[in-house]
């Protein structure tokens, strides 16, 4: 379902353009200005000042695109809901999970999945990248979220998030005057990292060599597991940690933490759902549609 006029008005307005407007949509610069006349006359107002430059929204046009975005994301809900509710849900769906992903991410968007499709019986595992891909491969869960960037040849990867490792410290510590550090001073402080066998440790280590630093050249205080565990040993021993952005805002202790710049770059990891080719079942999909659209309403 959708009022295409609405969606020619807004791609007008986004182009300040029937020309470029008519190309995007693939119709007839004619049929664009049809549309818009169309709206006009039905709201009694003009949409669009004509100008010798080019055109302008009016007040009224202005008006129209706050709400014309709402309906059409309706629409685009509607669609969806409707898609869904027209396949058959049933059946057993195992999904492994990456820490972050697992306590962050997923529980969520598990619970709003299994409140609309109560005849589907779900489970999480939890594991590294390496674990969780090993268990895709082998069959013993449907689909996985992880974090890193290795490929096996055997699964496929569809991204579905960033997540940048941010460097925090403690809003009221000796750190808390710092806005931005070099990877070379930072390499003098005191870190508190996730064990080496984590995504972030591997991902904070690419960015070290990148920049010439050896990881046994760091001040590691600790090493722990987990971004709750980091983010609650931080405040209290005033150091400073890499915590993943996800776990960080959705944090109520928010306030507690300063998020301090890093020079070279931002450490960024792309999560992606894994799954084995040979073995992807309809609820599979169904469930990645489903966490496209969560997400995409930033849930």
């Amino acid at each position: 379902m959708n009022d295409f006029r609405l969606t020619v008005f807004c791609s007008v307005a986004h182009n300040m353009s029937f020309t470029k407007a008519a190309r995007e949509l693939g119709i007839t610069q004619p049929a664009v200005s049809h549309h818009i006349q169309e709206l006009e006359q039905e709201l009694g107002a003009a949409l669009f000042n004509r100008l010798a430059g080019g055109i302008e929204l009016t007040e009224a046009g202005s008006v129209l695109l706050q709400h014309a975005h709402k309906i059409l994301d309706c629409y685009h809900q509607l669609d969806f809901d409707m898609r869904l509710l027209n396949r058959s849900h049933s059946g057993v769906l195992r999904l492994g999970a990456t820490a972050t992903i697992a306590q962050y991410i997923l529980p969520s968007c598990v619970a709003s999945f299994a409140s609309k499709f109560k005849q589907i019986k779900l489970s999480i595992v939890e594991g590294n990248s390496t674990e969780i891909e090993k268990l895709v491969a082998e069959g013993e869960v449907d689909l996985g979220l992880v974090e890193n960037s290795t490929r096996r040849e055997s699964l496929r990867y569809t991204p579905f998030l960033h997540d940048e490792l941010l460097l925090v410290a403690p809003a009221r510590g000796r750190w808390a005057s710092l806005d931005v550090v070099k990877p070379t001073e930072l390499a003098a402080m005191p870190l508190v990292l996730g064990d080496a066998d984590t995504d972030s440790y591997k991902i904070v280590e690419r960015f070290f060599v990148l920049h010439g630093i050896s990881m046994s050249s760091l001040n590691v205080v600790m090493q722990l597991n987990g971004d709750e565990a980091l983010k609650r040993y931080v405040v209290p021993a005033d150091c400073l940690a890499f915590v993943s952005e996800q776990a960080f805002r959705r944090d109520s202790r928010v306030a507690e933490l300063k998020v301090i710049e890093i020079e070279g770059g931002a450490l960024m990891r792309q999560c992606s759902f894994v799954r084995n080719i040979a073995t992807t079942k309809d609820v599979v999909k169904d469930f990645i549609d489903y966490m496209h659209e969560w997400l995409s309403r930033g849930e």
